[in-house]
């Protein structure tokens, strides 16, 4: 009951007994909430079921392999030169700029991890080599990737331009000197 009183006599006064605790620094409530978001963020990444959830994802990934999970999205093996291949996830929806924009992303991020920051001429790659799925190129950026007959789980790769192929029958089967080491296993 004295506690009560003296908090009582306090506001009367115009003073507070807990001005002890107000002087105490105050932590961002946006800092804290993004503490707690980015350590959740890291326990829910560590399990195995969400193996494959990026590093660090977007929103855009995580409504993708939301929308993947949902069966309105789809998983593309894209299959690189070398024969190694990669996994992408895209909507139905998606077009052929999108397949190349979530290759770029994911080569990036591969590339970032594996030896940090890494320069790719995408432009360079996309005037070289185009994507192709059933022995069909995807040339028009535009496109739908189910107007090709994309669908969930299919395999693309990555060919030679006609233009390219043209060049080397002219040449006499001799590689322009920048495909030289595109064959070679890493």
């Amino acid at each position: 009951m004295d506690a009560l009183t003296d908090d009582k006599k306090a506001e009367e006064a115009g003073t507070s007994t807990t001005a002890a605790v107000d002087t105490a620094p105050e932590y961002s409530s946006s800092s804290v909430k993004k503490a707690r978001l980015q350590s959740t963020l890291t326990a829910l990444l560590a399990d195995p079921i969400l193996a494959d959830v990026p590093k660090k994802p977007s929103l855009s990934d995580v409504d993708t392999l939301i929308n993947l999970e949902l069966g309105s999205a789809m998983r593309i093996t894209v299959l690189k030169l070398d024969g190694t291949s990669l996994e992408v996830a895209m909507m139905n929806s998606a077009t052929v700029k999108d397949l190349k924009l979530a290759i770029k992303k994911k080569v990036n991020d591969m590339e970032e991890s594996r030896m940090g920051h890494r320069h790719i001429s995408w432009k360079h790659v996309w005037a070289n080599f185009c994507l192709s799925y059933l022995n069909e190129k995807l040339l028009d950026d535009s496109a739908a990737l189910q107007d090709y007959g994309v669908r969930n789980n299919s395999q693309v790769q990555f060919v030679l331009m006609l233009l390219q192929e043209l060049l080397e029958s002219i040449l006499g089967g001799e590689k322009h000197r920048f495909f030289h080491g595109l064959n070679r296993k890493a």
